[in-house]
């Protein structure tokens, strides 16, 4: 088991660092105590629950409870007991810190004390020295965007977790009746497709039944809109992978969202599970089509 502290002063970047393990597959936890640190490494090694990393922030948002100094004796002394613990370090300039405060309008934590935000940043600096020298990765996020900063902690921090996990899909169908899903990413339109609603036999089943399946997946523009499809998931998903994408939408459309979206997203989602990804695969409005077909109308 390892242990990131990840700290670092106010306003450097630690909740995008903290987010970015978290993507990288670690169970994290912000803002804690250092106090209670050994009681968590107590918890993580009486459990049968393996992760490959654990991530805590830590920094003088615990107010009382943060003392930098004792933080870097108890690491220490729990390195000299055997357990694996790297600390972060992250750190700007005072320009680039009031900057990105006057930015976000945020209040730094020691301003809470009676100290102008200059003050609280140079205070600061002094109180975190000794994790900082503790520290086995200091990193500088002076002029650095949000973009920047991830392709930077990919460098410096890659080595300290797994390999990436694969992003993560959900394919969903639904009916253009009542609207686009927000949530989505990418959209299909099979609208195009022929429509079992208005053969008789098929009309009151759905795309989860055999026979509507075989209607809409065994025409020729099914299977050619699909082979296409197969081959722009497999160009896009690694390049939404390379810029940090870690959960992917595909919604499916067709009139009403119980035939041919269905059939369709169910294919999608196998498709997906055969590349590796973990997949899910939800249909919205399947059950509001399935409760109009059986009740009764005046029509």
């Amino acid at each position: 088991m390892r242990y990131l502290i990840v700290t670092g002063q106010s306003g450097a970047g630690k909740t995008a660092c903290v987010h970015f393990l978290e993507d990288q597959g670690s169970f994290c936890m912000d803002n804690m105590p250092p106090v209670m640190l050994p009681r968590l490494i107590e918890a993580f090694s009486a459990t049968t629950i393996r992760q490959n990393t654990v991530t805590v922030g830590m920094d003088v948002r615990s107010g009382e409870f943060f003392d930098a100094d004792a933080a870097a004796r108890m690491i220490s002394e729990l390195r000299n007991l055997g357990h694996r613990i790297d600390i972060i370090f992250l750190e700007a300039s005072d320009e680039t810190l009031l900057d990105r405060y006057k930015e976000s309008r945020r209040e730094h934590p020691l301003t809470r004390e009676g100290l102008t935000l200059t003050e609280a940043i140079m205070e600061e600096r002094v109180r975190l020295q000794p994790l900082r020298e503790a520290a086995n990765y200091v990193i500088d996020t002076t002029g650095l965007r949000p973009r920047a900063l991830t392709s930077l902690l990919k460098k410096q921090l890659g080595g300290l977790s797994e390999e990436t996990p694969p992003i993560r899909a959900e394919v969903m169908s639904f009916g253009f009746k009542r609207g686009l899903p927000r949530q989505a990413d990418l959209v299909m339109d099979v609208r195009f497709l022929p429509n079992p609603f208005y053969m008789e036999e098929l009309r009151t089943h759905s795309g989860l039944d055999e026979d509507v399946r075989n209607f809409v997946l065994e025409h020729p523009n099914t299977r050619e809109f699909l082979e296409k499809w197969r081959d722009m998931l497999r160009f896009l998903i690694p390049h939404y992978q390379e810029e940090g994408k870690h959960r992917l939408v595909i919604a499916v459309g067709c009139t009403g969202g119980a035939h041919r979206s269905v059939a369709i997203a169910e294919e999608i989602g196998a498709f997906l599970r055969e590349l590796g990804l973990p997949t899910e695969v939800s249909h919205r409005d399947l059950k509001l089509e399935q409760a109009r077909w059986t009740t009764p109308t005046d029509e």
